[in-house]
């Protein structure tokens, strides 16, 4: 069976998304909307253009089965529940939405139509995260007692300048946690795998001008197994460099750069492990996203997500990153945004 794919949104990432459909069996792209900017065309000038300028029209198009939501971050709900309306089901960049009210509706109203919401996080795909996800499972860290991410990124001035939405928080959300660090964060929740109970945040702008979001954020946690753990995004970080995320236990340690491994090290050394260092223990380059946000981007993650998504819909059951799933991140974000608006003090995410 083939599903059919149309992408509302024009903007960078929306070329990932189409060629995520291209090579993945059981999709295909059919429609781009770009409200009326005619971007749609230079993207995908063989797609079909109708109800390219009208977002009821597209989404009511009888080719399309599956939207895909790649608008800037404030404008997803719109999109997603007139999705749910039309019986589409929908797939949605990170982050879901900026505020949990709206995730929360979007998580309900395709609970009602009775049809699949997904959520976007590309950086699970990688072989490293998976084989920390399974040494987490297989326990090999014994009792974690320590989990960071962390996310030295840099942006010019000129990033946000061009841009009527990036770095405000009417449709951005925040800046570098909310934009940028929801990858690290969404990837340290899910290889962690225990619930964060309290954060204590601080944010700040520190190397632009005229911006009404933060450059530079830090937080500590408290996980619900006892561990404790840090975040630390920037767009401040001049020239940038790769992300980071930690984990460490009683019984090892292993240290994620980007898509390659720093450090995989444990007291009870298993056959696979001198292996496994051969093959992905290297200093990663400058970073993907870290200075540019389209240098080293590439569609596979976006393919995986989209893969698990078709999986999910033909076998009846819900993606692995559903809408509960994409929302825990923006939880922790705007946990960490209400601390330091109360000067740090501990936050409970919702």
């Amino acid at each position: 069976m083939t599903h059919r794919f149309g992408i509302v949104g024009s903007g960078m990432i929306a070329p990932i998304h189409l060629a995520a459909n291209r090579g993945l069996a059981g999709a295909q792209a059919t429609g781009i909307m770009d409200h009326g900017s005619g971007r749609g065309r230079e993207i995908a000038p063989e797609l079909d253009s109708s109800g390219s300028d009208d977002l009821d029209v597209f989404i009511a198009r009888d080719d399309i089965d599956i939207i895909t939501v790649a608008t800037p971050s404030g404008l997803h709900h719109e999109a997603v529940m007139k999705a749910a309306a039309a019986g589409k089901h929908c797939i949605v960049e990170k982050p879901m939405d900026i505020r949990l009210r709206p995730i929360d509706e979007m998580i309900a109203a395709h609970r009602h139509a009775g049809t699949l919401l997904g959520g976007i996080f590309n950086t699970r795909y990688s072989e490293a995260a998976r084989m920390l996800k399974r040494a987490v499972e297989a326990a090999r860290f014994g009792r974690l007692t320590f989990a960071s991410a962390v996310g030295p990124w840099w942006r010019e001035q000129s990033y946000y300048d061009a841009s009527r939405w990036k770095g405000t928080w009417a449709l951005d959300g925040g800046g570098a946690l909310m934009n940028q660090g929801i990858h690290s964060i969404d990837l340290l929740q899910w290889l962690v795998n225990s619930p964060i109970t309290s954060v204590s945040g601080r944010i700040a702008t520190l190397a632009h001008e005229n911006l009404e979001v933060e450059d530079t954020g830090a937080a500590s946690l408290v996980f619900e197994n006892g561990a404790l753990g840090t975040i630390a995004c920037t767009t401040s970080m001049w020239p940038g460099h790769f992300r980071t995320i930690t984990l460490a236990g009683t019984e090892g340690t292993a240290v994620l750069g980007d898509s390659n491994l720093l450090v995989w090290q444990f007291r009870h050394e298993t056959p696979e492990d001198e292996a496994i260092r051969e093959r992905y223990l290297s200093l990663p380059g400058p970073g993907i996203g870290a200075a540019n946000p389209s240098v080293g981007l590439d569609c596979e993650g976006h393919r995986a997500v989209f893969a698990e998504f078709l999986a999910a819909l033909d076998s009846g059951k819900s993606p692995p990153i559903d809408g509960h799933e994409a929302r825990k991140a923006v939880a922790t974000i705007l946990a960490i945004y209400e601390s330091a608006r109360l000067g740090g003090v501990p936050v409970v995410p919702s």
